[in-house]
């Protein structure tokens, strides 16, 4: 069996889970998620307690069985504490902002680029260089910080854009220069 599938997802007090079919409902403090899960897989509530089991061993089944016990901990997680993804924007003029519901960067492009927020979505700005992404939803969580970080990935170079705080950069050599060349 699947070490991961097996272990049951503890529903904290002031947690409400519901179980339709394949549908999950988790309510929490934070906010409510729904999410559908594949026919075959078992969902069970007992005891504060939320089991996944699988249907037979074949290969299918014991992806699916981990994949969504992780599922069923991350919706529980996003309920009670939320999720956060931060940024950092490096770069001589590169600085964010927010304006309205709006996170405006400023990339050294010729003009500032708008990103909305998504519902369930909220952004913070630390100083001018920090952006915090932050939602119950951990794939919309990431999906977000992706898109933000796809506007002006770090070059190689010198390491200006954006990339995610504790990342560590690839950084290459410039040219070498005219040592030894011919005159």
């Amino acid at each position: 069996m699947s070490r991961i599938g097996r272990m049951p997802v503890i529903v904290p007090m002031g947690v409400a889970v519901e179980i339709t079919g394949n549908q999950v409902t988790v309510k929490g403090p934070k906010g409510v998620i729904t999410k559908s899960f594949h026919p075959e897989m078992s969902i069970t509530l007992a005891e504060g307690q939320v089991r996944v089991t699988r249907p037979s061993d074949e290969g299918f089944h014991r992806s699916l069985h981990g994949l969504t016990r992780s599922l069923l901990a991350n919706m529980v997680q996003g309920v009670t504490k939320g999720f956060q993804k931060d940024l950092e924007i490096g770069g001589v003029g590169y600085r964010a902002q927010l304006s309205g519901g709006k996170l405006v960067l400023a990339l050294g492009y010729s003009h500032p680029v708008e990103i909305a927020s998504p519902s369930g979505i909220s952004f913070a700005v630390e100083g001018q260089n920090r952006v915090s992404v932050m939602g119950i939803d951990k794939e919309l969580v990431g999906e977000v910080a992706a898109k933000i970080r796809q506007v002006r990935p770090p070059e190689p170079y010198k390491g200006k854009g954006i990339h995610y705080v504790g990342e560590r950069l690839r950084h290459k050599a410039g040219k070498a220069g005219k040592v030894g060349a011919k005159k």
